[in-house]
């Protein structure tokens, strides 16, 4: 497994920071204890913060490798990383916006690597905490990863979709404007009120009763009830 950093070991009062970005080594997954080394490197506050600011930096190709790596981290180290997940989720979001083609596809690999390899309840939340900071193309695309962790968390933590998931589908079905075509919108709503029905069933009715008539009537035709 690769991961883009020279030196696995941070000496006390070392500054090892700048390592993280410097080059790529093979690491056997196998090996628990580089692994496990390797989350003593990261959660050092220094090391962590300079990830943190490489990602929101102004030139791109930092932006991208950083990006890159922390896609590659959160493959490795997994729900290792609950303690920091706010910072992560914070630190991709910024950068779904990005007009550069590398930058967004970097921060949209991190955004996979998190549903795949981070707790599906504890995104959902940070998810939902982050919507409503968010516009554009960024709206979308972490709109669209609430839809896929939709049908995995309801069954463990309905309520969690209930206080997360829901408010993203009424907004939307509120009309809340983005700079964004009318299209893209509808097909990303679309299958966030399917994969709420899916699971909710006719609870979703319930839910949507206490919304205002244009949201009901929106769902409805969404929906085709």
């Amino acid at each position: 497994m690769k991961l883009c950093k020279q030196v696995l070991t941070c000496p006390k009062g070392s500054d090892s920071s700048f390592t993280l970005l410097s080059a790529h080594v093979h690491i056997p997954s196998s090996n628990k204890d580089i692994v496990i080394q390797l989350s003593f490197c990261l959660f050092s506050p220094q090391i962590f913060d300079y990830l943190v600011l490489r990602i929101s930096d102004t030139h791109k190709r930092v932006k991208q490798k950083a990006l890159d790596v922390l896609a590659e981290i959160i493959g490795i180290l997994e729900n290792a990383l609950s303690p920091v997940i706010v910072h992560l989720v914070e630190g991709i979001t910024k950068n779904l916006n990005s007009k550069d083609p590398g930058v967004h596809s970097a921060a949209v690999k991190a955004l996979e690597e998190s549903i795949s390899h981070l707790d599906k309840v504890s995104l959902m939340k940070e998810f939902g905490h982050r919507w409503s900071q968010l516009s554009g193309q960024a709206l979308l695309d972490v709109t669209e990863r609430i839809t896929v962790l939709v049908e995995w968390v309801y069954p463990r933590s309905p309520e969690v979709v209930q206080r997360y998931a829901l408010p993203v589908l009424w907004s939307f079905l509120g009309n809340k404007a983005l700079p964004v075509r009318s299209a893209n919108v509808r097909t990303v709503v679309t299958k966030l009120a399917s994969a709420l029905y899916k699971v909710m069933g006719t609870k979703l009715r319930k839910c949507a009763a206490s919304q205002p008539p244009h949201v009901r009537q929106n769902l409805s035709n969404i929906l085709g009830w």
